[in-house]
């Protein structure tokens, strides 16, 4: 049996944002830690199982673990919240699946000898410029704001 690629996520909160700002917040979670050759895959074209990917490096099986405890403690607000943790435990190659995100956090060894990139090379990769240091937008009925922002006048009517 096919499993569904419209994978719903539970909201927690008022909050919610889109699959695209998570996957930024995720990115830039993982730069703040020092990640390595970060990138971020639009995959909508090329696999029903996530609409993005991130992907990154880490020197040491430590580092892999602070950037994935990272990730999960900035995305949980945000509504996201990984349903699947593979490989955390030996902090070689973790693999979060957040549904319509899916975050690879790899020591370098493994993400030059798996080259997830060159395996998944259909896929848009999200121009660097794009999120590095996007703010995280909270979506309130029809409008946006920048997390910690209240609306303007005209977003809440």
């Amino acid at each position: 049996m096919a499993v569904s690629a419209q994978i719903h996520f539970q909201l927690a909160g008022d909050y919610s944002v889109s699959p695209r700002q998570a996957a930024y917040a995720a990115a830039n979670v993982a730069e703040s830690k020092k990640a390595e050759g970060t990138i971020v895959m639009d995959v909508r074209k090329v696999t029903v199982l996530a609409d993005f990917f991130v992907i990154c490096g880490a020197s040491s099986p430590m580092q892999v673990k602070a950037i994935v405890d990272n990730i999960e403690k900035t995305l949980a607000p945000l509504g996201y919240h990984a349903r699947i943790v593979e490989g955390k435990m030996e902090g070689r190659w973790v693999l979060l699946d957040f549904g319509q995100i899916i975050v690879h956090v790899l020591q370098e060894h493994e993400r030059s000898l798996y080259s997830l990139e060159r395996f998944w090379n259909h896929a848009l990769i999200v121009d660097r410029s794009s999120w590095v240091d996007s703010p995280v937008l909270i979506k309130r009925g029809n409008s946006e704001t920048k997390r910690g922002e209240e609306p303007c006048e005209d977003e809440r009517r």
